[in-house]
């Protein structure tokens, strides 16, 4: 019975370090991929023209709205039907909280279409993960951000950048090329 007991350890560690062997850990900081993406600086300035152009051209309308509206109110505060009275009293708070909270709900908007914009470059660096992955056995590949301590790993930045034909910038290059 004792040597059976020792041979279900021998072979139940034998099996596990085979498994152990056949791990292989990858990291990669995904927002330091998509930050090195040729698409980053269209997607910025399409970003500023947007605030520009659309959200300045809002805020504008807005103000004015209001004022229009407070005028209109003022005006014919005396004069006015009740039933048009009551109205613009109705918009009038309304038009003053999205004025007074125009820097959240720009930033909301802003952070939309920033979100709209880099889908496509998020998923070209997802699938170039994989396909980095799978080419070079990785099992398990890691965000560097979400692990305090982890195992033993592969930066893999490099080798995604390279299937993905971006050039790291030289401080980077350099930084990964001491690391591995």
């Amino acid at each position: 019975m004792k040597k059976f007991k020792v041979l279900v350890l021998a072979v139940s560690l034998m099996i596990t370090g085979s498994a152990m062997s056949q791990t292989k850990i990858g990291y990669i900081r995904i927002d330091d991929m998509v930050s090195l993406m040729p698409e980053i600086p269209r997607i910025d300035s399409l970003l500023k023209i947007f605030q520009t152009d659309s959200l300045n051209d809002e805020y504008r309308t807005l103000v004015q709205l209001y004022q229009f509206k407070d005028s209109v109110y003022r005006d014919t505060i005396h004069k006015a039907p009740d039933a048009v009275r009551k109205q613009i009293e109705g918009e009038l708070p309304g038009l003053i909280y999205q004025i007074q909270n125009w820097q959240s709900i720009s930033q909301q908007a802003v952070e939309n279409k920033q979100g709209v914009l880099l889908q496509p470059v998020y998923k070209k660096v997802y699938d170039a993960i994989r396909a980095v992955a799978k080419e070079k056995g990785y099992t398990h590949v890691f965000s560097k951000d979400v692990f305090l301590v982890a195992p033993e790993g592969d930066d893999m930045l490099a080798a995604v950048a390279a299937k993905l034909k971006v050039k790291l910038p030289p401080q980077t290059a350099a930084n990964k090329a001491g690391s591995n």
